[in-house]
């Protein structure tokens, strides 16, 4: 059976048309892809090099896309792991933990010109810093993307029932925090 997305997806393979079909590409998703690596990382500069950095992934790598998941799953998984890499990669250059760079990133946030959050905003970004990864992963894409379980569970690789729980974790943790701070 073929999906929608086929023609498109041929188009990004032939040589001939690749260079304009990865322009649309580009122009249709980095707005979306912009606002889930930020919300890993948070600061924009690191952001627009890691968005860069996917887009050149994907361009290397269109040709080995299977089409067993929907286009924009598979960049977002390209992302989402270009994100993680970054900042493993960070907090190892600096020798800290992953958790002493997320405090790092959220003391910086505050100093942020591209943050144009307000103190509850703060406090909520601290809290999701304060989430194991993968609820902080599920919540964001829950929360500020507004993703379908359905598309979650095809981007992460795993069951609608785990991500639901890992939301419902990961708010009630929210919520606590929010209440004692």
């Amino acid at each position: 059976m073929q999906n929608a997305e086929d023609p498109f997806i041929e188009r990004l393979k032939d040589s001939s048309t690749s260079q304009e079909a990865f322009r649309e590409l580009i122009a249709q998703y980095k707005e979306r892809l912009y606002w889930h690596i930020r919300n890993i990382v948070k600061d924009h500069n690191d952001t627009d090099d890691i968005l860069q950095n996917t887009f050149l992934k994907v361009y290397r790598n269109i040709k080995q896309f299977k089409g067993d998941s929907k286009l924009y799953s598979w960049m977002y998984r390209i992302a989402t792991n270009e994100s993680i890499t970054f900042l493993n990669k960070k907090a190892r250059r600096s020798q800290i933990t992953s958790e002493e760079l997320q405090n790092q990133i959220l003391d910086n946030l505050e100093s942020d010109v591209y943050f144009e959050g307000n103190e509850i905003q703060l406090k909520l970004q601290k809290a999701i810093a304060m989430l194991p990864a993968k609820q902080q992963q599920v919540f964001n894409m829950k929360y500020f993307e507004e993703l379908k379980y359905r598309e979650m569970a095809e981007i992460l690789e795993t069951s609608e029932g785990a991500l639901k729980a890992s939301y419902h974790h990961a708010a009630k943790k929210i919520e606590e925090y929010l209440k004692t701070n």
